[in-house]
Order: structure tokens, then C-alpha cells, then sequence
């Protein structure tokens, strides 16, 4: 798809000349299509049409992937202690400037038997998806660079910022050996406070193999975590780091 999607972007003003000696309105279409076929994938989390995006794993016992955004953040030892508390393990997409500033919490993530994967160098939220693709690179290869210094390893996962990406994206994860990685339930924790809430809305989607997407270094944060791994302990579900073959694709 991806590959059709590049060729038909490259040929539609070609085609659209050719169809404008017939008729302009099928030629505002086919310019229109060729954009729509880029943009869609681009804004829509999760969309596969330009390259994998991991939103489940292979499983067959009640097990969910909790994968934690945007730190480190000044309530990252009190989110480590919590899921200490719960027997929890996670996967945290940090930042690499945030984790420049506080690379002793990147110890401690994974000193506790946590992982950490690659959000972004300084995680531009709002234009991350229309960055070119040198700026993308710069993104992606800066954070990677920064946690390796940390680590003594570079990471193998990626989150793009709000879950966005572009073109560019898949050629720098595949020369970085980074594996994109998406989810299944998410609750728009950054959205509300209320612990209640987010329960509300994660709660229906879990299933075996469920990738969890929520955030640290919010007000409510700690909170809205401990609710969601109460429920889901409640309904059977334990919390573990899948190994990357086991990751896929589709449910």
C-alpha cells in the first residue's frame, strides 16, 4: 500500500494534466485522492497504508502490554513505586530531552524491569506530522542517541508523538532497526482528571494481547493508573512485556 501510495503521488499531477483537457473536476479529483491517500494515514493512529504500526501481541491468556507516555516526569519514582506495589511491568516511551535532563530515571525505569522505547527527541505534538524528513530523522535518530548514551543499548520501539507519522517515518525506523508501535486501548488520559473516566473508556477494549496507552507527569496521573491496573486485575489481567516477534499488526 505504502508503495502504491508514493507512486500515485508522484504521477497524480501527471494524470490530473491529462484528464484536465476533459474535464477539471477529474482532475481536482485525482490531485485530491493522491493528498487524502497520504494525509489519512498520516493523522490516523494506527492506519498500516504506509508502514506497520504494532497494536497487539500474540497471547492466549489474559495478558495486556501497559506502555507509559511522555516522561520522565517529576511523578516518575511514584509511578515506578506503584506498579512495584501492583507487580506491574511497563514499557515507558520517553523523550530524549526529558530523559537528558533526567537520566537517573531512566536507571531507574529500568532497574525496576521496566523498558523504555523512543517517543521522540522533544516530542512536537502538533507538527510532528508534516515535519520534513530530515526533521524527522533529527527527531527520532536524537532520541535514539540519547538513550543509548543512557543505557549502553539503543531502544527497539518507537511511539510517534499523538500517533502520527508521515512518509519519512518507516525509512528512519527500519535504518534504526525500530519497530513503530501503536495500541488498542487508550483512554484520552490527557484529556480529564478523573480517574473514573479513563476507567470508563479503557475498560471495554481489553482483550488479550491489548497494547494500553496512558500518561505519567499528569496532575491525576498516578491516580488514573492505579484505577485502570485495579480493574484490570480485578477482571482477570495480568500486566508483561511482550517480546517484539510477538507483536502484530491486527488483532
Amino acid at each position: 500500500m505504502r508503495r502504491f501510495i508514493l507512486v500515485f503521488l508522484i504521477v497524480a499531477p501527471v494524470l490530473a494534466l491529462i484528464l484536465l483537457k476533459w474535464s477539471a473536476l477529474a482532475a481536482i479529483g485525482v490531485i485530491a485522492l493522491s493528498h487524502a491517500l497520504v494525509v489519512y494515514p498520516t493523522l490516523r493512529p494506527n492506519v498500516q497504508w504506509l508502514g506497520p504500526v504494532m497494536t497487539h501481541f500474540s497471547t492466549d491468556r489474559k495478558e495486556l502490554w501497559l506502555t507509559i507516555d511522555d516522561g520522565p516526569t517529576e511523578d516518575t519514582p511514584a509511578v515506578l513505586d506503584l506498579f512495584h506495589k501492583f507487580g506491574v511491568k511497563a514499557t515507558f516511551f520517553v523523550k530524549g530531552k526529558l530523559a537528558e535532563e533526567r537520566p537517573e530515571m531512566i536507571h531507574a525505569m529500568l532497574d525496576r524491569g521496566h523498558t523504555v522505547g523512543n517517543h521522540s527527541y522533544s516530542h512536537p505534538s502538533a507538527t510532528f506530522w508534516c515535519l520534513p524528513p530530515a526533521r524527522i530523522a533529527q527527531q527520532i535518530e536524537s532520541c535514539n542517541d540519547t538513550l543509548a548514551k543512557i543505557m549502553g543499548e539503543e531502544p527497539i520501539l518507537f511511539r510517534a508523538p499523538v500517533g502520527t507519522k508521515n512518509p519519512a517515518v518507516h525509512p528512519v525506523l527500519s535504518r534504526r532497526g525500530l519497530t513503530l508501535v501503536g495500541w488498542s486501548a487508550r483512554a484520552f488520559d490527557t484529556k480529564t482528571n478523573d480517574p473514573e473516566v479513563v476507567v470508563k473508556r479503557i475498560m471495554p477494549d481489553l482483550a488479550p494481547g491489548v497494547i494500553v496507552l496512558l500518561h505519567q507527569g499528569r496532575r491525576a496521573s498516578l491516580q488514573m493508573l492505579a484505577r485502570v491496573i485495579e480493574e484490570a486485575h480485578i477482571a482477570g489481567y495480568r500486566f508483561v512485556i511482550p517480546a517484539v516477534d510477538r507483536l502484530k499488526t491486527n488483532k
